[in-house]
């Protein structure tokens, strides 16, 4: 009968009960006992975890050698225009260290004693913690808390960025990377190259009026004699490429961004409106010089 035995046939081995058997209950059992539930570490976990490691490597290389980053010129410490702000998952500590309460003379508090609390606190989590329930809704303190923490990053993130779009439109300030954009859709600049130093305009018109107005009014405080601006006000040489006399007339005005407007000034020094209106239509002369 032994040699009909089948491979699938069961077999039952009888102990003898006059043999003790050694208990030893701090041996845990084999994962081939928990079928469907738990698998070898290695190598059938540590395999999953190297395939799933190398497709997120592969797909992150990807998307950097087909998506440039948006970088922008290269540092200009006179740029008095650029408003810095850090990455995107930063933004919520940048605005949290912004109250009162966590800036100035409490700098400390809030840029090392907070965030040291809140990271010792996630990384102490599993000895502070120690409930065996593990479904959120039971274990209110916890997911409270995480919860909590989730709204407060996405609210501090979204209050920052909003911030920072409202003052670059007040400033009228256009960030460098999406100015870089633009000239590169337009073909003015090749992508990935720094923006080539370019000649100044040449003033025109210099034996106007609107030139000799102008070496009287207020805006040779900050634009300079020669029209090439200054570290906080920008080159009028060729600004009548970008604005008519009316517009510019309107801005000597009533201002634009952070330049206040310029009439009580300009009046207070001896000049009247119709000056005004002269020196905007030779300043809407300033135009660059086709070859």
């Amino acid at each position: 009968m032994a040699q009909d035995r089948k491979d699938t046939e069961k077999v039952v081995y009888v102990g003898d009960s006059r043999v003790r058997r050694v208990q030893r209950t701090n041996i845990p059992k084999d994962y081939s006992a928990y079928p469907g539930k738990t698998e070898a570490f290695v190598p059938n976990f540590l395999l999953k975890e190297w395939m799933v490691g190398a497709v997120v490597l592969v797909g992150f290389m990807i998307l950097v050698m087909t998506e440039p980053p948006p970088l922008g010129y290269p540092a200009d410490p006179t740029n008095t225009a650029f408003i810095p702000i850090p990455d995107w998952y930063f933004l919520f500590l940048y605005q949290f260290l912004k109250y009162d309460y966590v800036s100035q003379s409490f700098v400390m508090f809030g840029a090392v004693l907070v965030p040291g609390i809140a990271f010792g606190a996630l990384l102490l989590a599993p000895w502070l913690d120690r409930g065996k329930e593990r479904r959120w809704y039971k274990r209110p303190v916890a997911s409270g808390v995480m919860l909590l923490t989730l709204a407060s990053m996405i609210y501090l993130t979204y209050v920052a960025w909003t911030d920072y779009e409202r003052t670059l439109e007040e400033q009228g300030i256009t960030p460098e990377h999406i100015e870089r954009a633009r000239l590169i859709a337009d073909g003015e600049i090749e992508g990935g190259a720094p923006r080539a130093a370019e000649e100044p305009t040449p003033l025109v018109a210099v034996d106007e009026a609107g030139y000799e107005i102008y070496q009287n009014s207020t805006c040779l405080n900050c634009h300079g004699t020669d029209l090439m601006g200054s570290s906080f006000a920008p080159s009028l040489r060729g600004i009548g490429d970008k604005y008519t006399a009316d517009e510019i007339h309107d801005i000597i005005i009533n201002g634009k961004g952070i330049m206040a407007g310029q009439l009580q000034d300009n009046l207070n020094k001896g000049l009247t409106e119709d000056d005004l209106q002269v020196l905007a239509d030779w300043l809407a002369k300033q135009q660059t010089q086709e070859e």
